[in-house]
């Protein structure tokens, strides 16, 4: 069926609140930070789980928020506990400047008297909350009108209205769009109801287009263009950089030597294994001048890669077993190998201790498709030797043909005339003719 032009496609009526909160009164997701039908949203929850979820999957939220609620239940623990408490709590999460936002924003919301504020305005001036997720907690937990866009609203949004501005260049018509849906009633479940209809429905690839309540006004839908939405200008990531990470391990109680990172910058703050500066032309055969001691180093095989937004990441491992009596290095420290689920690494130098200690090698890659038949390998040198020369195979015994026995004449008539007394009879099989005697007759 070919692709309706914009000309060709006449707009109907546009999109209506109603119908996506019917909708949404059907089908919404039950979630551990979401409030029932009829109860009251829970500021603390709406905003830690719209912290948390930024850049991250519901999936990989959940565990985190459950164990966070029960080490930090209310914003008042959470602003009393030390950083490390929190940046621990956290680690695994990735992009870690969200948890020093966060552990800042408890802090003074805690000074305030435990009260978030309940406009847009006001939760826009604490630290680590932007436009979204000022909008998201003001209509969520405080019913305030106001438009919440995150990735699912853009893209349900651009398609609905088939915006042709790429991002981030259509931000703003998306949310001026999505603004002027907003009801004056029940503003917090449209925001839920938008993003779970991006979640569940209006999907990246494939939307269920049959089954959306906002199908009919829908403009991409009517173009037959909707997996092409949201437009995107392609951002080219950043050069591969490699490194070394050194991971001393201490004889006796297994204790492993790591740091804090800068406070400023890439993994601020966060624990990790020594290791040497990330950059493009690192050699990693010269990587032993970077090791944080004296030591027997090995190299394990095997790279361990990680991606960050900007860039991709490869770090050679070395390994040492260290004496108990080993003096640390200034600015590090030996943990114990039972403690370190209390340190706050993150998710890459959690991927070079498992490394270290159950070391693997690289796997081959596989080529993508049908795999080619190859021929059979030939050996070196093969043109130029002389032809084997094999023994002619026994020859089977040439069995002479029999012939057919010719079919035997049939026996000559008895003679009509009689013999005379004293005369034999000559042989049957005799061909001689008989000869009468000149001097006998009848």
């Amino acid at each position: 069926m070919p692709l309706r032009t914009a000309t060709e496609s006449k707009p109907g009526p546009g999109p209506r609140a109603d119908d996506l909160l019917a909708w949404y009164d059907r089908h919404r997701r039950v979630l551990p930070w979401r409030a029932l039908a009829g109860e009251l949203a829970d500021p603390y929850r709406v905003w830690l789980s719209e912290v948390m979820l930024q850049q991250t999957t519901i999936a990989a939220v959940r565990p985190y928020f459950e164990r966070f609620l029960t080490r930090f239940p209310d914003v008042f623990a959470l602003a009393e506990a030390p950083e490390d408490a929190v940046m621990s709590a956290w680690a695994g999460l990735g992009y870690y400047s969200r948890a020093r936002n966060l552990h800042a924003c408890a802090k003074a919301v805690a000074a305030a008297g435990g009260q978030f504020p309940d406009t847009a305005e006001g939760l826009r001036k604490l630290p680590g909350i932007g436009a979204y997720t000022a909008g998201a907690i003001a209509a969520i937990a405080f019913d305030r009108p106001e438009a919440a866009v995150d990735g699912n609203v853009e893209r349900v949004l651009s398609r609905t209205y088939a915006v042709e501005t790429p991002l981030p260049g259509s931000r703003p018509e998306i949310r001026r769009l999505t603004q002027a849906l907003v009801p004056e009633d029940r503003p917090g479940d449209f925001a839920q109801a938008l993003m779970d209809l991006g979640a569940t429905i209006c999907t990246p690839k494939r939307p269920a287009c049959a089954l959306c309540p906002w199908m009919p006004p829908c403009r991409a839908r009517s173009l037959g263009t909707q997996e092409t939405f949201p437009r995107k200008i392609k951002v080219a990531k950043g050069a591969l950089r490699r490194g070394a990470a050194f991971v001393a391990i201490r004889s006796g109680d297994e204790a492993v030597l790591l740091r804090t990172r800068p406070p400023e910058g890439l993994l601020g703050n966060m624990a990790e294994p020594p290791g040497s500066a990330w950059d493009p032309n690192y050699d990693s055969a010269a990587a032993l001048l970077d090791a944080p001691l004296d030591a027997r180093w090995k190299r394990l095989p095997g790279l361990v890669r990680h991606g960050f937004t900007h860039f991709p990441l490869e770090l050679t491992v070395f390994v040492a077993r260290v004496a108990l009596s080993t003096p640390v290095p200034a600015g590090m420290r030996f943990t114990p190998r039972s403690a370190l689920a209390d340190e706050p690494l993150p998710g890459l130098m959690l991927k070079v201790l498992a490394h270290a200690f159950d070391p693997k090698p690289e796997s081959e890659k596989k080529p993508r498709g049908r795999p080619k038949k190859e021929p059979p390998p030939m050996p070196l040198l093969a043109a130029m030797e002389p032809p084997v020369s094999m023994p002619d195979p026994e020859q089977r015994p040439r069995v002479r043909a029999v012939p057919k026995p010719q079919p035997k004449p049939p026996p000559a008539p008895p003679e009509t005339d009689d013999l005379l007394e004293g005369e034999e009879e000559p042989p049957a099989a005799s061909t001689t003719p008989r000869r009468r005697s000149p001097g006998r007759r009848r």
